[in-house]
Formats: structure tokens, sequence, C-alpha cells
């Protein structure tokens, strides 16, 4: 039974990303490690670690709110396109 645990910055995870995150991540799992036996997939599990921006450092410069939601905002409008 595995289990995938992905951490990430909360501020840069709305609904959408959190479902889509959640589904493909599951997909993988039955694909490679199911051998793409879909009954596989009820064995998976996968969990989201929201971890708000300022717990983040990056070369020792703490992330800010701000700069998160930049990060989402350019990455949202990569999406539309």
């Amino acid at each position: 039974m595995p289990h995938v645990t992905i951490t990430t910055v909360k501020e840069l995870v709305d609904e959408r990303v959190k479902k889509e995150l959640l589904q493909k991540i599951s997909d993988i799992m039955v694909e490679v490690e199911g051998g793409g036996d879909e009954s596989f997939r009820q064995h998976v599990w996968v969990s989201l670690d929201l971890v708000e921006a300022e717990n983040w450092s990056l070369g020792g410069q703490i992330l800010t709110k701000e700069m998160a939601l930049q990060i989402k905002e350019k990455a949202d409008s990569s999406r539309a396109l």
C-alpha cells in the first residue's frame, strides 16, 4: 500500500491545483507501481502537506506570502496559455 506525501507551499495550491495533484499522483502510482491495474488505485494513499510560505527557506532566504503569490500568479498565467 503506497503512501505518497507531497510537501509544498500552501499559498501555491488552490482547490483546482490540489485536486489535480492528488489525481495525477494517484494515476502515476497506478501506472507504475500497480502496472496499470485500476484495482490498485484503492490502495494508493496521497497526502498534501501544505506549509505556509514563511516556514520555507531557500539558500537562507525566507519565502514571504507575497513572493509565493507572485510565483502562483506566474504559474497560473502559464497554465492559461
